[in-house]
């Protein structure tokens, strides 16, 4: 294996760094988000704009992720680490067994996670932009599309949805730590550092990266910004 891009030898690339930011990033905005609503009349933002912003970032970076999954690096692509539930199931029962299967990227029952932590905070965003805020004159920009019972739901839904992503992201955590203690691969070091330990991987030996990986990652974070604010104006609804 070859040693370029590595801290020292021993270790392998196993992430990129759009991954990393992308990882990183959502965690800070999902937060930003929660204060940005909790603390509004804090802060002196009654109509909610720092909370609508983190909202339509939240949606670039999502849209920057499924872009990247086809044309990134290796360990990012979709194709990579999206695998069936019979691959879960056969993974989880290994685990049982004490079996020590290790993935250079993520392993079946991780990618589970992400996958559903990823759809909660997409749905969560998406019905933001028909929400209708608390004090009934904040809306999101494309609440003139439906009607003020459906927005009332949609708010409804969109308020307690942050409850579940909040269990979602602690079973995610606390599933990443029990990992790291129980097999001593330390995951959250990696998505930090962009290394992992040289290891037999199952799924591959060391991540290809994509080359001119910092101009693809903001030609692709152009797209995203196009197609999100983009897409709400070509809806009817309004950025600002």
């Amino acid at each position: 294996m070859s040693g370029k891009g590595r801290t020292h030898p021993g270790t392998v690339r196993a992430w990129d760094w759009p991954t990393r930011a992308f990882h990183w990033l959502l965690v800070s905005l999902i937060l930003s988000a929660w204060l940005s609503f909790e603390l509004a009349n804090r802060i002196g933002d009654p109509t909610l704009k720092w909370h609508r912003w983190n909202g339509y970032a939240i949606l670039v970076l999502l849209v920057f992720r499924l872009i990247w999954g086809v044309v990134g690096s290796s360990t990012a692509r979709w194709a990579s680490f999206v695998r069936g539930p019979g691959a879960m199931l056969r993974y989880g029962l290994g685990m049982m067994r004490g079996e020590k299967a290790r993935y250079l990227g993520h392993n079946p029952v991780g990618t589970a996670m992400i996958l559903i932590l990823l759809a909660a905070v997409g749905m969560q965003a998406m019905l933001g932009l028909f929400a209708l805020e608390h004090n009934e004159i904040t809306a999101g920009p494309l609440k003139r599309l439906i009607s003020d019972e459906t927005a009332k739901v949609i708010t409804d839904l969109h308020v307690r949805g942050f409850n579940i992503i909040i269990a979602f992201a602690v079973i995610h955590v606390l599933a990443n730590a029990g990992y790291g203690m129980m097999t001593g691969e330390p995951l959250i070091q990696a998505m930090v550092t962009g290394k992992k330990p040289a290891e037999p991987y199952v799924d591959a030996a060391e991540m290809v990266p994509v080359p001119s990986v910092t101009f693809r990652a903001l030609v692709v974070l152009a797209m995203s910004i196009v197609i999100v604010f983009g897409g709400i104006m070509l809806a009817g609804g309004r950025i600002f």
